[in-house]
Formats: structure tokens, sequence, C-alpha cells
């Protein structure tokens, strides 16, 4: 059948389809780098905690890895919009990544494991920003910043579920938690070959976004809008407990066996994934409103995770996932339209960064709160959160989503 669109209308589609493959190709690369680093942060803390690591070892060795995960961010975003290796970067970042999950397989001290657990989030670190530039060109051509990031986080939290339930089946089977990170060692070859594929396939994503190309200018590189949202997020992520503290509870008490921790996280991140194609749609429609209700509801996995039963703290582990989905798609959906675009990488590295320095502290915080009460966890991640509310209040009536500032 003869094609009567013109060219003018072939244009959109065309870029609208290079687009998606584009944003799909990377999903399943992240797939696979999820599939890798969550299911070994599914068991890490029985893990730890099988070498004699106390709750506020566990709250400090994955607080300061997501110190190193988010802090070094800013450096690796900061590199990528003054060389414009965005590429290169994120190849980097991946290699180091999927080498350091397999090599926990090696350790037999919590020190050791350290080593690497620290190593895996400084992999994330250089990763993160280039490829979230890269996913951010695309944006325009498939429906916005939210639903852009939401399809990818869907397929990041997809592995993210596989990979704990793998590590359940692993333990299941009598394996030991080395043999459990050896089998990681597949998962995170694909990964690999998945970014070379992406590379070669598409070496200039800057160019599905056409608008980059004009020479722009802003005095002001970020607004006031940009830092009272970081401040916001940093109380979030201060009161966010980490999984291998919610998994070293779970341990800690006898609640349930090894491998249902792992398959616990299965559940949060499937609940993460499913969270985050249907509230990153949602947050392009109606914007903070959204993330407000979201955080309020996020909230709540910490009182019913520490004093709950089987049933309510899956129910707690559901939440947390469903907060781990807002935090991973929603916040880099926000972020990308309240900066210029050739700051995008060091907006993303600098957000991150403040976020990575506050999940740190919290967790260190919480894991040394948990090891004299329960009940002051509980208060500590509840009320550092509710604080953000605010916050995202005063930013959601000056920043519409998906509304460029100035110059961008």
């Amino acid at each position: 059948m003869k094609n009567n669109s013109s060219p003018v209308e072939q244009r959109p589609k065309a870029a609208s389809r290079i687009a998606m493959r584009f944003v799909l190709l990377i999903g399943v690369l992240s797939f696979f780098a999820d599939f890798t680093h969550e299911g070994s942060r599914s068991i890490l803390g029985p893990f730890l905690a099988s070498m004699q690591a106390s709750a506020f070892v566990v709250g400090v060795v994955t607080g300061f890895g997501e110190l190193a995960g988010y802090g070094l961010r800013y450096v690796s975003g900061r590199f990528a919009d003054v060389t414009g290796r965005f590429w290169p970067t994120a190849i980097t970042g991946y290699v180091v990544q999927m080498a350091a999950v397999p090599a926990l397989a090696f350790t037999h001290t919590w020190q050791s494991a350290a080593v690497f657990i620290i190593l895996e989030r400084v992999g994330r670190a250089i990763r993160n920003p280039p490829r979230d530039v890269m996913l951010s060109h695309a944006a325009k051509h498939i429906g916005g910043y939210g639903w852009t990031f939401g399809i990818h986080e869907a397929c990041d939290q997809f592995g993210a579920m596989f990979g704990p339930l793998a590590m359940a089946a692993v333990l299941s089977y009598h394996g030991t938690y080395q043999l459990a990170f050896a089998v990681l060692l597949i998962p995170a070859l694909l990964n690999l070959l998945f970014v070379f594929v992406a590379y070669r396939l598409y070496p200039k994503p800057q160019e599905l976004d056409e608008d980059i190309t004009q020479t722009r200018t802003n005095p002001k590189r970020f607004s006031t809008t940009f830092w009272v949202y970081l401040a916001g997020a940093c109380l979030v992520a201060a009161g966010f407990a980490d999984y291998p503290l919610l998994a070293y509870h779970f341990a800690h008490t006898d609640a349930m066996p090894a491998p249902w921790i792992a398959v616990f996280y299965s559940v949060a991140m499937a609940v993460s994934g499913a969270s985050s194609l249907l509230f990153g749609r949602l947050f392009d429609r109606y914007g903070f409103r959204v993330l407000i209700g979201l955080t309020l509801l996020a909230s709540l996995f910490a009182p019913l995770v520490f004093l709950g039963g089987v049933k309510t703290a899956l129910l707690g582990a559901a939440i947390w996932g469903m907060g781990m989905g807002v935090h991973e798609s929603i916040i880099p959906a926000a972020v990308t339209p309240m900066v210029p675009s050739q700051h995008r990488a060091t907006a993303f590295g600098l957000f991150t960064a403040g976020y990575g320095i506050f999940w740190f502290l919290g967790s260190a915080t919480i894991g040394f709160v948990y090891d004299n009460s329960v009940a002051w966890t509980i208060v500590f991640c509840v009320v550092t959160q509710l604080l953000a509310i605010p916050l995202f209040a005063w930013v959601g009536k000056r920043q519409p989503c998906n509304t460029p500032p100035d110059g961008a």
C-alpha cells in the first residue's frame, strides 16, 4: 500500500522509532546490569552478617558505597560535559562495576568484601551521568522525560527482580554466598556485550536531540529551584534505608530464611519497575503533585518492615521498592528540564553527589540507631522523608514538568 504521508510527517515518526529503539537497547543492557548488581545487593546484608559484621558496619559499608556511588558522579558528569566523551566514560564505569560483583566470590572477610562493594558503587558512579544524558536526548521524541526514564527504570528493575530470584535459587539449593556471586558473572558479561552493541549502533546519541546543536547562553547555570529540589531529595535519601540493612534486620531477627530475603528484594524490584512506568507517565502529566504523594506513601515502609510480621514486612518491602522506582525515574526526569542541556551531565552528577552524601549519612545513622532502638529508627526514617514534602511543593509551583529553563 502506498504511503501517503508527507516527508514532514514521516521525519518525526522515524525519529520516534530511532529514539525508542535506543531507549530500549539501553534498557536491555541495564536489565543485565541490574540483574548483576542488585542480585548481589539482595544478599549483602546476610552475607556481611555471616562474617560477624554488626548493623552499624553494614550501614557504614553500604552507606559509604552509596556515598562513593553518588558523590563521584559529579566528577564523572563534569568530565563528560567538558570532554563530550559520554560513551567512553560510561563504558569505563560498566567495566569496573561488572568486574567488582563476581569478585565478591573470592572474599572471606567483611573487610575484603567491603572493598568490592564500594568498588561496584564507584563503577556505577562513573557510568550513570553520561548514560542519563544520552537517554535524555531521546525524550522529546517519545513522550517526555518521565516516560523515557520510566521505561529505562522499568527495564532496570525487572533485571533487579530476576537477579535476587537467581540468588534465592542458588542459596535454596545449599549453595554458598561465594557461589551465588560467581553465578553473577554470566549477566555481567551479557551487560558488557550489549554496552558495546549500543555504542556501535548509536555512537552519537546526542544527534537524537536536534536542539542541542543550537547556540545557547545561560549565565546562571543552576537555578534556585534546582537547589531547593536537591535539598528535598537529600532529606528523602537520608531517611530511606538501604536494602542490605533491611535484609540484616530480617536475618538478625530470624524473621525468614535467607532465600526469602532475596525473594522479598525481588518483589520490591518488580514493584519498582512497574511503578516507574506508571508514575513516570503521571509525572509528565501532573508534575510534582505525583512526587509529593509518592514521598508520603514511601515513608510508610519503615514501620511496616521493622514492626510487622512476614506479610506486613512484604508490604513494606513492596512500598520500599516503589520508593526506589520513584527515586531512579522521577528524580532524574525532574532534574532534566531544570538545567541547560550543555550542563546536563554536570547537573546529574552534582545532584546525585548531594543525594549520595545524605544517603551515606542517613544509612550510617540508621544503622547506629537500629543497634540501640528500632522505634527511633522508624521515627528517623519517617520524619526525614516527610520534611522533604514542603520543599517539593515549593518547587512544583515554580517548575512545571518537562519545561526547560531559559537558554536550554
